[in-house]
């Protein structure tokens, strides 16, 4: 017993002068950070109101993202497919340093080929000048129409895919590194919002890889093959009072070819036209959102090798792409039963035109139709059929028809 106690004296002691100890500390930590605090106050006084936006104490984080899984049943040509898909997740990292310095970055996980590869999304650090002009640079997504910067998310997209141009060798650019500038304004009644970037930009495929892709664009490269960055911009015009409806346009033009190459004067002109219209419809008790994009790809002319040929011929083409798609959603969530407010049906028709004469032309359409019910505003349960025809099989130059059955859950966290 007394050796029991004697223990808990000790141990006694021991907390007793470690909690001084730690008093000390914090209490040397807080006189620091209040002499810092007056520093900083000093030379706003000094300066201006600057030096608070680094001050410490004003620092936050927060992780957001999304998941999604599904099931599609696909049927081309005769045969059919069943795959489980999806178990992908894109967490998204949030950093507040500051009231106007803050840092994103989303990261992409996926299973291809059976194993799970994981990606950079995007990463960029904002600072916000005021409330006209926010400044980011790094790697962001690119605002060329609105689809890619605003819609693609799993949880967001009511579709179960993504339009006919739009992704993996697509004719509209996604993520890319550089410096943007972005913010809104007023001119009378009328709302308008802006971006304009330089990034890297696309690049030329010139068919040494890939033969069969001469011609192609190449987005998102991390380093530039020639020193003509790629310049762009967007401008948003809300001309309703409401601003349900908004109109954007956007552009980009880009030396796309390998400096010191046969193909260094070759340049790339894109050209967007988007919009978007959500409404409440007081008689049907319901929300439309009516979702559409012009997309619009010339590259300039150049010559390239014949594949597999020993002659040293070439071929051209004129070079022009172009796609779009049209997308309405209705949603009766203004009902009283609880079932069917939850529910919302979608539609869209997108197509694609490749150029004409390339080994990459091709000229499909695609019907796609989807029932959701949204759980809660960001996990949406997805059933779709959609269905694409007129695909240009590249080594025969026929068409196919090709019919897909979907499932997509897809939460946002």
């Amino acid at each position: 017993m007394m050796k029991r106690t004697t223990i808990l004296s000790a141990l006694s002691i021991i907390l007793a002068v470690s909690t001084v100890f730690a008093q000390d500390s914090l209490s040397t930590y807080d006189r620091q950070i209040a002499n810092l605090d007056q520093q900083v106050t000093d030379l706003d006084r000094k300066f201006g109101k600057q030096f608070s936006l680094f001050k410490p104490g004003k620092s936050k984080f927060m992780l957001r993202g999304f998941f999604f899984t599904g099931f599609d049943m696909v049927s081309s040509e005769g045969e059919t497919d069943y795959n489980f898909i999806g178990g992908g997740i894109n967490p998204v990292l949030l950093y507040k340093q500051s009231e106007r310095l803050f840092f994103e970055a989303e990261f992409e996980g996926e299973y291809v080929n059976n194993e799970f590869n994981l990606g950079l999304g995007y990463a960029n650090a904002t600072f916000v000048v005021n409330k006209y002009i926010t400044v980011r640079g790094g790697k962001f997504l690119i605002p060329f129409g609105s689809f890619t910067e605003k819609l693609h998310p799993a949880w967001i997209n009511k579709m179960s895919s993504t339009p006919l141009g739009f992704g993996h060798d697509g004719i509209a650019p996604g993520a890319d590194l550089g410096l943007e500038v972005r913010g809104a304004f007023h001119i009378g009644a009328v709302k308008l919002n802006y971006q304009a970037y330089v990034i890297n930009g696309p690049q030329l495929k010139t068919g040494v890889d890939e033969p069969e892709e001469a011609g192609m664009l190449k987005f998102g490269s991390y380093t530039d093959n020639n020193p003509d960055k790629a310049v762009g911009g967007r401008i948003g015009i809300f001309p309703m009072s409401n601003s349900s409806l908004e109109l954007g346009f956007s552009g980009m033009t880009a030396g796309v070819g390998d400096k010191g190459s046969a193909y260094s004067k070759v340049r790339a002109n894109l050209f967007a036209v988007d919009l978007s219209y959500v409404k409440s419809l007081n008689f049907m008790k319901s929300v439309l959102d009516i979702k559409a994009q012009y997309n619009y790809s010339q590259v300039g002319d150049a010559n390239y090798a014949v594949p597999d040929d020993t002659t040293d011929l070439f071929y051209d083409f004129n070079n022009v792409s172009s796609g779009y798609y049209v997308q309405m959603a209705l949603r009766p969530s203004l009902v009283d039963n609880n079932f069917f407010k939850r529910l919302e049906i979608a539609g869209r028709f997108s197509a694609l035109q490749t150029p004409e004469g390339s080994l990459w032309e091709q000229a499909p359409t695609q019907w796609a139709v989807n029932l959701n019910y949204w759980f809660n505003w960001r996990t949406v349960l997805k059933l779709g059929y959609q269905t694409t025809g007129g695909l240009g099989d590249h080594d025969s130059g026929t068409s196919i028809t090709q019919n897909m059955f979907t499932v997509r859950l897809a939460m946002g966290f």
